[in-house]
């Protein structure tokens, strides 16, 4: 028998992936921070500055997932836009150039699994490391919550 892997929303480590970056990733589950484990999945919450976005990204072989825990924005994907906000899902196929921007007054924030990784918890930890803030935190541990 294994035992469980448990983590806390203290434990989470964060990074923005370029400095100039206006969102960053706090790692939930990877293939970088469990490497003992084998995940081939990445799963963060991604938060969004006010303002922030995305770079405009593909992915070639990963399905991309984000639910939204809280605040709003814009989903931009292959030409098509559509707004988003809290309890809203959206999920991007293999191939799709998108964007996830933030329009809101506040933090944007978005659980993210990616399947399968494609190398994306390795260019994350490769990132910046950024601090998690308190409404950071509280906000993860509402997410909890709400599962």
């Amino acid at each position: 028998m294994v035992a469980p892997v448990i983590k806390r929303a203290e434990d989470y480590r964060a990074f923005r992936i370029s400095p100039d970056d206006t969102n960053y990733m706090a790692c939930i589950f990877d293939s970088v921070a469990e490497a003992g484990v084998g995940v081939g999945f990445t799963c963060i919450v991604e938060i969004y500055d006010v303002g922030g976005k995305t770079p405009p990204n593909a992915h070639q072989r990963a399905h991309e997932m984000f639910f939204i825990l809280e605040g709003e924005g814009i989903a931009h994907c292959d030409g098509h836009s559509a707004p988003i906000g809290c309890g809203d899902s959206v999920l991007l196929p293999p191939g799709s150039t998108h964007v996830i921007e933030n329009t809101g007054t506040g933090k944007l924030y978005a659980l993210c699994m990616m399947v399968p990784n494609e190398d994306f918890a390795e260019m994350i930890h490769n990132g910046t490391p950024v601090p998690l803030d308190a409404q950071d935190v509280a906000v993860l541990r509402r997410a909890a919550l709400r599962v």
